[in-house]
């Protein structure tokens, strides 16, 4: 492999929205919100780039965007339009490379150190995966090249939308050093407000914390922090990486209380998980369910079994449930979300066991 590796980070530019305002032209150069309406609990899950001037951005109570931006249009998202353009890019990521690390639907890393195409430059393959792209999907996707995985995700965000950024082994550690921490991929707010009590509102700031000091401050997370404000990421674009779990939740319009009900919304949550499982050719044996009361207190539930929960039946995954909702108050407490996951999750060609699921089975 080359000394220095070359990494390209594609991200698309406002992907749900972006995909809706294509195959709607009534939409587009308009205000767009893909979430929960205005008048649900639900959340902002990616909006048109004429919201975000208004403030609008993911994750924000759609409520709260409303308000933001009355004018704006919320439509629900449409995941199979999402999952075609999806596998769309991804053949066109194929063409170049079959090292491509998938993070979503709508980023992904690819390793090109090796490839001869475009001369073997990294820059002119991200112009013309662009280029395929736009021409293929009418989308378009900003990208970042740069030697790492992190300087080439912080390339990507750096002239969004629809563009090309390029953070060379020169100019990685002093970017790197620059760069506000609150910028660093892998440093939320939490951690943010933490480093602010210490005085680290840069990457120069971090350099002057020794390696042992960081470790004291923030546990494992604190070699990662030692490296990335040096501009040095190590981390392998990664073409077989398995998702740590699947979930799937739902806010309901109004809280529910009644123990039947409750069933049978886990029982519906848990039909979806298991479908996106097979989708993605995994089982699972752990199964885990997320239950926000009515005054937002959440707790959650786990169990893992010996066999694979797509080998149960019916009766033995209602078992299942009912027993993970025992010493909760779900039937005496309103509750407003409930979530389920998988996993411990591997390939499904190497799980082996196919009997009944025993529910004893630890």
């Amino acid at each position: 492999m080359s000394q220095v590796r070359k990494i390209i980070h594609i991200d698309m530019d406002a992907f749900f929205a972006a995909v809706e305002q294509r195959d709607f032209p009534q939409y587009r150069n308009k205000p767009l919100i893909v979430g929960g309406k205005p008048d649900s609990r639900g959340v902002v899950s990616t909006c048109s780039y004429e919201a975000r001037r208004y403030g609008v951005h993911s994750a924000m109570p759609s409520s709260h965007a409303f308000r933001l931006c009355p004018q704006a249009i919320f439509v629900t998202p449409r995941f199979d339009a999402y999952q075609e353009a999806s596998h769309a890019i991804r053949k066109i990521f194929a063409q170049y490379t079959a090292l491509f690390e998938p993070l979503s639907l709508d980023e992904a890393y690819l390793d090109v150190s090796d490839i001869s195409l475009c001369k073997g430059s990294a820059t002119l393959m991200a112009q013309e995966i662009k280029a395929k792209i736009k021409q293929k999907t009418q989308l378009t996707a900003s990208a970042g090249v740069s030697y790492n995985k992190f300087l080439a995700k912080i390339a990507s965000d750096m002239d969004k939308p629809d563009g090309l950024y390029l953070i060379t082994p020169e100019q990685g550690a002093e970017f790197a050093a620059n760069l506000a921490v609150q910028k660093f991929h892998g440093i939320g707010q939490a951690t943010y407000k933490k480093m602010q009590a210490l005085g680290i509102e840069t990457g120069r700031d971090l350099q002057e914390y020794s390696l042992p000091l960081l470790r004291q401050h923030f546990g494992k997370a604190g070699e990662y922090y030692y490296n990335i404000c040096r501009g040095i990421d190590l981390r392998p674009v990664n073409s077989h990486r398995v998702s740590q779990s699947i979930g799937v939740e739902n806010t309901f319009p109004e809280d529910i209380q009644e123990l039947d009900e409750i069933i049978f919304q886990l029982r519906q949550l848990l039909t979806q998980a298991l479908e996106r499982l097979t989708e993605k050719n995994l089982t699972a044996r752990t199964l885990t369910v997320k239950i926000k009361y009515h005054n937002f207190v959440q707790i959650t539930r786990s169990r893992t079994v010996s066999c694979s929960l797509l080998t149960a039946s019916e009766e033995v995954l209602v078992s299942l449930l009912l027993s993970l909702l025992k010493n909760t108050e779900v039937g005496k407490r309103k509750v407003r979300l409930l979530g389920v996951s998988l996993s411990s999750l591997e390939k499904a060609s190497l799980s082996v066991c196919y009997r009944q699921l025993d529910l004893f089975d630890e």
